[in-house]
């Protein structure tokens, strides 16, 4: 077959593989558990030969060589997630945050807002028709390969092939180094007393043939499990995990009841453990699809009773939540909470919901907050919370006055805290 013979002799060494990157241009790189770790450690070793070339990515995992010390003037990244790796160099100016919701970013790519000439994408080895499989993560990646003047490729065989809008033909593929290293994994911890507490609470909300979206942690993969005694749930998310392996080998995750892709799971990126990676191997009832696809309110909202479940660094007593920094200095970013809050929002009978701890450092920091702190963005506004839940309870927020916000959330705070926030709600008049 003739795509064999020129995925042979697109096969080059990493340094050959990266070496026509040129000073100044974008190269985009995979990332979560499809970072092209071996690609990236080829890229920083061409540090002296390089100046202001810019990393556009989302999540990294892995040592990230490009963000160290002694990297400026040579690579910068672009984040449009922050991550372990290169969340010191964007809070010491060294890196850039983009603020922006996770479905949004192909946009960036097919607008030129952000111009590609590189793609490094971590691919499984190619099928019998020479089509590589995005794997663990298609999310951006589609875009950045559509999009890119050369598209480079990491070939793994311990990446999963998995099915869906997720693949990419090596006629396409500038250069390709072959590679067989296991990807990053993310053991499942049991969910704390708190956390079995919220995901109880969680669990309340849900009903037969809800379509669940959820990322990792305690806080959902405790919700999961209280949801055992359901029947028919679906998943429409934008990342799988251990959790939806284990409710779908249960039998209480069917998709039976979805209104789009009935009996399938849909999903952006993949991570958790080997076993996970085992399983989403060849699996049909797995669907992965870009992010602009997943993460659309628009089409999460297709899927009724939707109930979306995500997190927050903090909530003030009005219900703004900030889910991105921590007052000046950047923690991650939007991701797709905002894109599934909104589709839950528009979802028939759906339910957006924000889940956190009622505290953080054995309770002497309260998340439910007067105030967001100095610096802090707000990733989800009070007008689009219906929903947050703690350890004490639900508040439901939609349609409600600030006064009636406020008692909600404060009634769901831990207690030592419930005096000093009823007090900042009498002297600035909320109650």
């Amino acid at each position: 077959m003739k795509w064999i013979e020129e995925y042979r002799n697109k096969l080059v060494s990493p340094a050959e593989a990266v070496a026509d990157i040129q000073s100044g241009e974008n190269v985009y790189i995979s990332g979560n558990a499809a970072t092209p770790n071996t690609l990236v450690q080829a890229l920083a070793n061409r540090k002296n030969e390089l100046e202001n070339v810019n990393v556009v990515h989302v999540l990294l995992l892995g040592s990230d060589p490009l963000s160290e010390p002694g990297m400026e003037g040579h690579f910068r990244h672009k984040s449009l997630f922050v991550g372990p790796g290169d969340r010191q160099a964007v809070n010491e100016g060294r890196a850039d945050y983009f603020p922006i919701f996770l479905y949004e970013i192909p946009d960036l790519f097919f607008k030129k807002i952000i111009p590609l000439d590189f793609a490094l994408l971590q691919t499984s080895p190619p099928d019998s028709h020479g089509f590589l499989s995005l794997g663990v993560e298609p999310l951006a990646s589609n875009a950045a390969a559509e999009c890119a003047k050369k598209i480079v490729i990491q070939i793994n065989d311990k990446m999963p092939r998995t099915l869906g809008d997720c693949f990419v033909h090596i006629s396409r593929v500038h250069k390709a180094i072959e590679v067989s290293e296991p990807l990053p994994t993310l053991d499942i911890k049991e969910p704390s007393n708190v956390e079995k507490k919220i995901g109880a609470f969680i669990a309340d909300l849900a009903e037969d043939g809800s379509t669940i979206q959820l990322g990792i942690g305690g806080i959902p993969n405790a919700a999961l499990a209280a949801m055992s005694n359901k029947k028919d749930l679906g998943i429409h998310t934008e990342m799988v995990s251990d959790g939806m392996m284990n409710a779908i080998e249960a039998g209480f995750v069917t998709g039976a009841r979805k209104n789009i892709h009935q009996g399938k799971v849909v999903a952006t990126f993949i991570l958790g453990t080997e076993k996970l990676y085992e399983f989403v191997h060849n699996n049909p009832m797995f669907e992965m699809h870009p992010v602009n696809y997943t993460n659309d309110p628009f089409i999460v909202a297709q899927n009724d009773n939707m109930l979306a479940i995500n997190s927050a660094i903090e909530v003030d007593i009005t219900g703004q939540v900030c889910s991105d920094s921590i007052g000046y200095k950047i923690y991650s970013g939007f991701g797709g909470q905002v894109d599934f809050i909104r589709g839950a929002a528009r979802s028939k009978n759906g339910k957006p919901i924000i889940a956190l701890p009622s505290t953080a450092k054995n309770d002497t920091i309260s998340k439910i907050v007067p105030h967001l702190k100095e610096g802090a963005g707000v990733v989800t506004s009070r007008g689009d919370v219906h929903y947050v839940v703690t350890e004490f309870g639900v508040a439901f927020l939609h349609g409600k006055s600030v006064s009636e916000r406020v008692k909600a959330l404060i009634n769901i705070a831990h207690p030592k805290f419930r005096d000093e926030l009823t007090r900042f709600a009498k002297d600035k008049n909320y109650i």
